[in-house]
């Protein structure tokens, strides 16, 4: 029966690859630099714009990071309202809340300041905006925002200004937005070209103080996109792989350096920059299974998608074995752990010990300890629901190999 399945599973995947051709890949504008996060409400008056809201968290409310946009939102006559009661892993009632905030202010565009998840908030919320009789679990899915505006002619998302604070997502140029239902303990994404940042900050400044644990997790988040995109099939174009290849190699080097010494500005502006093209780079080439269980694994459990990642990654480039030998021994000689004479085999598995060390040196570690027996059929049925047949892996996995996989992550 899988046979047929995994049939099925590359004819999709084949005819998306070819319709991805012919789909729109405008890459944000990105303002960058230190202390750039002063031009952005310029660039809001420039579009005409007099009143935004601004989605964010109550971390970095807290330790006053808004600060300085706020000031210049002041100084600019641009008016804003606030959301910033975003979770970690932001919610439907998350989303609700800040569309009812919007449309109380009457704001005319949205600023996502933060992490993954004021994004995630930030791009959901903006599809409600222009759906607003469609459920956000109606937007499930691919292409679940911009059809119904195909075909009823409504309006588009509003423009979303896209201020990073950690070099880990990329959701800063992605198509992405992860929703989390706490009620059924599932965690999905809302894919759709029509909720992409239009402009995004990359603000070296605001990344100084983050915690050398979450520039070390966030910071392989991006790895991960980058190493996903690069092996995947069909999706890909020489743009996207030339973005993974630099992605790799700018977070290997700079993301240890980012992890020791938080205030060196030229290894933040630097991972900024390499989240950047990894998420441009999985927004085409796109992920695979080491998303796929995390995503599940923070539904379940609520663990964090950047501490997810590293973790799952060596586990699957191990499981899919040969199939990535040839990818991987490519970025095993982009980060300089390929030596003369090995095979490619060899080099593959240089790359998966040296992402291991990586981790280890970072303090990440190798398993989990929240993972419960009776919830890995669960986890692995959610995950390959989200995977199959979106995500063009280079091996497919069915329901057995999947929960053995989620086992082996079991401390």
């Amino acid at each position: 029966m899988f046979a047929v399945q995994k049939a099925y599973y590359r004819t999709y995947q084949f005819v998306m690859g070819i319709g991805m051709n012919f789909l729109p890949w405008i890459e944000p504008d990105i303002i960058a630099g230190a202390d750039s996060i002063k031009k952005l409400p310029e660039v809001i008056r420039k579009k005409g714009i007099g009143s935004v809201l601004v989605v964010t968290d109550q971390v970095l409310m807290g330790i006053h990071l808004l600060d300085s946009l706020f000031a210049a939102l002041d100084a600019a006559g641009i008016k804003y309202a606030l959301y910033d009661k975003v979770q970690p892993n932001p919610t439907i009632e998350n989303i609700e809340a800040a569309l009812k905030v919007y449309q109380g202010s009457r704001c005319q565009a949205i600023i996502a300041f933060g992490g993954g998840s004021p994004m995630d908030c930030a791009k959901a919320t903006a599809a409600r905006v222009a759906r607003p009789s469609r459920p956000v679990a109606s937007m499930r899915g691919l292409f679940k925002v911009i059809l119904p505006s195909l075909k009823m002619g409504s309006l588009l998302p509003p423009i979303i200004f896209a201020v990073p604070t950690t070099a880990g997502t990329g959701s800063e140029t992605t198509i992405a937005a992860v929703v989390s239902n706490p009620e059924t303990h599932e965690k999905y994404p809302i894919t759709d070209p029509a909720i992409r940042p239009r402009y995004a900050v990359l603000d070296p400044v605001l990344t100084v103080g983050l915690p050398p644990h979450i520039t070390a997790t966030t910071g392989m988040d991006a790895f991960t996109h980058a190493v996903e995109s690069y092996i995947n099939r069909f999706y890909g174009n020489a743009e996207t792989l030339k973005k993974a290849l630099l992605a790799v190699r700018m977070i290997y080097t700079y993301v240890e350096k980012a992890y020791k010494d938080g205030n060196d500005l030229d290894a933040r502006g630097q991972m900024l920059l390499a989240a950047h093209y990894a998420g441009f780079a999985f927004t085409r080439g796109a992920v695979g299974y080491v998303h796929g269980i995390g995503h599940n694994l923070g539904g379940m459990y609520g663990v964090p998608h950047g501490l997810a990642m590293p973790v799952i990654l060596p586990h699957v480039l191990e499981w899919y074995g040969e199939t990535v030998h040839k990818p991987l021994a490519e970025l095993a000689e982009i980060i300089g752990v390929a030596k003369s004479g090995m095979s490619p085999a060899e080099k593959a598995g240089a790359f998966i010990e040296a992402v291991k060390a990586l981790n280890g040196r970072m303090n990440i570690p190798s398993t989990f300890d929240c993972i419960k027996d009776q919830d890995i059929p669960t986890i692995a049925e959610r995950a390959l629901m989200e995977c199959n047949p979106m995500y063009p892996v280079p091996k497919l996995m069915d329901r057995d190999a999947c929960m053995k996989l989620i086992k082996s992550l079991k401390a």
